[in-house]
């Protein structure tokens, strides 16, 4: 019978192996993942995969200056400007460098006051919902979080997502690969960025 301290007790880390397994895998195991960065973040409800071999992928051309932590080894990672306005944060991941799994939304968990003030709206729903919002909100940059390891602070990844329901469907904003099912979400969560 389970005590009270193993009940409340923080659950494990995620370590650097975790990220060491296909994108497609370890996207959907992500989801119900808690994600902070310094004392603001919260569980993980949406994710797309991108590999080297998928035209969608920042990868796919090879390296360069640009993408070069998608590259580098897996656990860390990857922040880059999208449409010249928003940040976005990808977790490196793969057996082959060239991987990464884009988050694209939170439930809101931890420093919510925190991220209402940088995002300026108190609508819960709204916080962290698409990966450029969530990025205002965790005060993630390119210069600040770009090839950082995602199990040493500011970042921290623990629980296992194991036990969600996870819904599945095409990923969203690119024109390469649309028809790859590679977007995974909580199902019927009120945090994603658009319903599946």
């Amino acid at each position: 019978m389970p005590t009270l301290a193993s009940m409340t007790s923080e659950p494990p880390a995620l370590e650097a192996a975790f990220f060491r397994r296909s994108v497609v895998e370890v996207a959907r195991e992500l989801i119900g993942v808690r994600l902070t960065v310094g004392k603001v973040g919260g569980i993980i409800v949406e994710v797309e995969a991108y590999d080297r071999a998928d035209p969608a992928s920042h990868a796919f051309r090879g390296p360069t200056a640009g993408n070069a932590s998608m590259f580098g080894p897996p656990g860390r990672a990857y922040v880059y400007r999208s449409y010249g306005v928003h940040w976005c944060l990808n977790l490196v991941c793969g057996p082959e460098p060239g991987a990464a799994a884009l988050i694209r939304a939170l439930e809101p968990t931890d420093g919510i006051e925190i991220m209402a003030a940088r995002r300026g709206t108190t609508d819960l729903r709204k916080l962290c919902a698409g990966p450029g919002r969530l990025c205002q909100a965790l005060a993630i940059t390119r210069a600040e979080h770009d090839g950082l390891p995602l199990d040493r602070p500011p970042f921290a990844l623990s629980g296992a997502g194991r036990g969600a329901v996870v819904a599945t469907g095409p990923r969203i904003g690119i024109s390469k690969g649309v028809e790859t099912p590679w977007r995974f979400g909580l199902a019927r969560s009120p945090f994603l960025s658009r319903p599946f």
